[in-house]
């Protein structure tokens, strides 16, 4: 059990190193590997193996949901390619973008004044999925790819998806409200 903590979550899980991944055999080894590093089937243990079990629970959650995520799928395959993506720290953004996430947030402004956003909000929401689901196959390319060039506009894919996945979960909180 020791060993699965020193391995990454690909390796983990059993399944090639890329960007595309098989949800339901990632979902099928989940369980199974559930089944057996449960914490319940260390109740008669000694407290090593239940703090072990603990452990590798506990990194076996955090990798099943970074790869169930594209967004923080992207994110881990450029961390084990040596790019860390830190938004704090890295705020050079295409200027193209730049300005589309600008029209973005003004028109979600503009849906919560508007006095009838029903159908604005959906219009809103369609348009940022689309996108997200643009840069989600881009990054799938980038990532197959070799090269410094790749691993660049991956990163910038990455950087673009952090933000329109939190403009995403804006227009979701925004369609609760209204009901």
């Amino acid at each position: 059990m020791q060993a699965g903590l020193g391995k990454n979550y690909f390796e983990l899980f059993e399944i090639p190193v890329d960007f595309q991944v098989d949800l339901g055999r990632l979902s099928l080894r989940y369980r199974d590997l559930q089944r057996r590093i449960h914490p319940d089937r260390f109740v008669n243990a000694t407290d090593q193996e239940r703090r072990l079990s603990m452990q590798m629970t506990a990194r076996v959650n955090e990798a099943y949901q970074s790869l169930k995520d594209p967004l923080q799928r992207g994110c881990y395959m450029l961390g084990l390619r040596g790019i860390d993506i830190n938004a704090e720290t890295d705020t050079v953004m295409d200027p193209e973008f730049l300005m589309e996430q600008m029209a973005l947030r003004e028109t979600l402004d503009a849906v919560r004044g508007s006095d009838n956003p029903g159908e604005r909000i959906v219009t809103l929401a369609n348009d940022v999925t689309r996108l997200l689901d643009k840069n989600i196959a881009s990054l799938e390319v980038a990532l197959a790819e070799e090269g410094e060039e790749a691993l660049k506009r991956a990163r910038n894919l990455v950087r673009e998806m952090q933000f329109l996945s939190k403009l995403q979960r804006e227009v979701e909180e925004l369609e609760e409200e209204l009901g």
